[in-house]
């Protein structure tokens, strides 16, 4: 172990657990300095919102810390339950299930739906926890190459007549991009497949109001099974499924990560619920967030850096790990939060710096941080 961790530190490959000091927010404190964080995925910033940290407070004085079981035995409180319904209501769909991660959630899906003999078509730029999901699945995985409708249509007429799925990403997590929603849907319902996305990075990001890929596209209710997490701009913690009624009983029966699991604690249901009130009562965050991420773009391309996304997620590719390591230490003894993005999340040669942008950032310190990257950058690729 010491002679590959030795490996990794000579390629610029090894990483370190940063310790933050404060709460989740647009400025946090690291190694006792106040830093803007750009990295994070509490996306709204709703991780430390007042009123949620209240009605949590409140709960947790009422059912205590923990959950102290499985959800299929002693496990669930009427705040999961809630918070189930909350989801299934914003989502559009007839029921939801909560798992206790986004990992936990592909893991105990794609196995319990798909098995031996069937096929599962997946993106090469999908989530490792749903390439874990396939492989547990024990299920024909085939990977079409990023977002390209005819290589995932030429892939499913060589296997004709097979039962299976499409699963997608619907914000891919290193890039930014959006699934091609209309070609997927269409493809599956083709060939009698069924649609699966992984809304972590779109839910609370994307469409008019939050909800995601399916209003960023008008095609509410058109995709099979959404999946997706309590974690990031909803700002508590969980992964949840939305379908059917039927999906949500079968997965509760099936999907093993969900029944061997302690459940969640009820205060965590709590803040996942009341933050998705607040996303339906202001939906001004969504749009304040969307409005800086083209902001800071704007800022970016202007000082000679490529940038261009329609999510929260803005990658900055530096190439070199070690390039991008040392602009990121840069940009870190300037007070911006940033870590080199390396391999094996992407692959190698390709690092980058992920922004990940908060609707409570100000254009002000947008601004700020555009100019200090671009600096940082050309310090960073001096003879």
């Amino acid at each position: 172990m010491e002679e590959e961790l030795n490996t990794l530190r000579k390629r610029h490959l090894y990483r370190e657990v940063k310790v933050i000091e404060s709460p989740q927010s647009a400025h946090v404190r690291y190694r006792g300095r106040d830093m803007l964080m750009l990295a994070s995925n509490s996306y709204l910033d709703l991780c430390n919102e007042e009123r949620i940290k209240a009605y949590a407070a409140r709960i947790l004085a009422e059912y205590g810390t923990g959950s102290g079981g499985s959800r299929l035995t002693t496990g669930t409180t009427a705040l999961h339950t809630q918070t189930e319904e909350a989801l299934a209501r914003f989502k559009g769909r007839e029921a939801a299930v909560v798992f206790n991660t986004g990992f936990a959630a592909n893991s105990g899906i794609l196995p319990a739906l798909c098995r031996a003999g069937d096929v599962i078509y997946s993106d090469e730029l999908n989530h490792a926890s749903i390439i874990d999901g396939c492989r547990q699945s024990r299920a024909e995985t085939v990977v079409y190459r990023h977002n390209d409708m005819a290589d995932l249509e030429r892939k499913i007429k060589e296997r004709p007549g097979r039962q299976g799925m499409i699963v997608s990403d619907g914000v891919f997590s290193m890039d930014g991009d959006i699934v091609d929603l209309p070609g997927l849907v269409e493809l599956a319902d083709a060939y009698g497949l069924l649609s699966m996305i992984d809304e972590a990075h779109a839910t609370g990001v994307v469409g008019a109001t939050g909800r995601g890929c399916e209003e960023h596209f008008h095609m509410e209710g058109r995709t099979d099974i959404l999946m997706g997490t309590l974690s990031k701009a909803i700002g508590a913690e969980g992964g949840y499924v939305c379908g059917s009624r039927v999906l949500a009983e079968y997965l509760k029966n099936r999907a093993r990560s969900y029944i061997f699991s302690t459940a969640l604690p009820p205060v965590t249901m709590a803040a996942a619920k009341r933050a998705l009130e607040l996303i339906e009562e202001e939906p001004w965050r969504v749009g304040r967030l969307q409005e800086n991420v083209r902001w800071f773009c704007g800022q970016l391309r202007e000082r000679g850096i490529e940038a261009w996304s329609e999510t929260a997620i803005i990658p900055i590719r530096i190439g070199a790990e070690e390039k991008a390591v040392e602009v990121s230490e840069m940009l870190m003894e300037q007070g911006f939060f940033l870590p080199a993005i390396r391999y094996p999340t992407v692959k190698k040669g390709e690092a980058m710096l992920r922004a990940a942008l908060m609707a409570t950032h100000t254009k002000e310190e947008l601004r700020a941080a555009a100019a200090a990257i671009a600096a940082a950058i050309a310090w960073a690729g001096r003879e």
